[in-house]
């Protein structure tokens, strides 16, 4: 089972730069925008909104793509 997080936590995710760490803004769970990129988000399948720590960039991540840091 995948891990579940929530607004505030930190945690750390993979990027080409490497590893990257930031903080869950919010659980999305409906269909979403960032920036350009559409975000497939729903119930069953939930995305997280995360800030980085370092250049404050947001992102949607999947949450077995994330692990708390």
């Amino acid at each position: 089972m995948t891990q579940a997080f929530k607004a505030g936590d930190k945690v750390q995710w993979k990027s080409s730069q490497g590893t990257v760490t930031g903080k869950v803004k919010k659980k999305l769970t409906t269909p979403t925008d960032i920036k350009s990129h559409h975000v497939a988000a729903s119930k069953d399948n939930p995305e997280y909104l995360v800030a980085s720590d370092k250049t404050g960039a947001e992102a949607a991540h999947k949450p077995g793509a994330l692990k708390k840091a």
